[in-house]
């Protein structure tokens, strides 16, 4: 069966998606700049709580993903600090001509060991997709989240799908941006991915809608 990650931009997100169904959390702080780390705080006080799988976002700020050595040190630091509470890590890191920083997230990948790390939707700002997806298997990433490179992921699903069939069981392709019960099920129909991503948000709400995440819940249920 399909899973359903729910991005989380604060705790009461989380419960609530929990609540209404979610497979996975994705933690994050600041919405209005796509995801940054979140306090240690909310995590730990999620434990007891949420009993799903909470992967941290990893991002030292908003905008774009190329980070100096200080900001790098700032990521390695809450992948230690996070460590032993998190189920897993988001990050992703670009170097100037848009390609994956392959060293750097490597790096990072075998910090985070035995935690599975997602690349997150940087991969959309790289300058060749199917490149990309190369490099990130390089890095042992576990996940990709990607809209296919458009500002939606249901206006890029033959990309999804192409990418997906590039990437056979080396990596999972989880689409993601604009994902809602309106069009999980075309999603679902036209890439057959295995994780879908949503944040279940309906503005100008800021806690992920319950109704919106048992929704998009049941139709892959139902896709099964």
């Amino acid at each position: 069966m399909a899973l359903l990650e729910i991005a989380c931009f604060n705790t009461d997100s989380a419960v609530v998606a929990s609540k209404a169904g979610a497979d996975r959390i994705e933690l994050c702080d600041n919405a209005d700049v796509g995801g940054t780390t979140p306090p240690l705080s909310w995590l730990t006080g999620l434990r007891d709580k949420v009993k799903i799988p909470i992967y941290v976002m990893v991002r030292p700020r908003g905008g774009d993903f190329e980070y100096s050595l200080w900001e790098l040190q700032q990521m390695r630091d809450t992948i230690m600090s996070f460590g032993s509470t998190a189920d897993g890590f988001v990050f992703g890191i670009l170097k100037s001509d848009r390609t994956v920083d392959i060293t750097r997230t490597s790096e990072l990948v075998k910090l985070a060991a035995p935690l599975p790390c997602t690349f997150h939707r940087a991969f959309d700002e790289t300058a060749d997709l199917f490149q990309a997806l190369e490099d990130i298997i390089t890095c042992e990433i576990r996940t990709i989240l990607t809209s296919g490179g458009g500002s939606s992921a249901i206006q890029s699903c033959d990309v999804l799908a192409q990418l997906m069939k590039k990437a056979g069981d080396r990596v999972v392709v989880m689409p993601g941006g604009g994902v809602r019960a309106t069009n999980i099920d075309e999603l679902k129909e036209k890439t057959n991915a295995l994780v879908y991503h949503s944040s279940a948000l309906i503005a100008p709400q800021r806690v992920a809608n319950v109704a919106e995440t048992m929704q998009m819940k049941l139709i892959l249920q139902l896709k099964t």
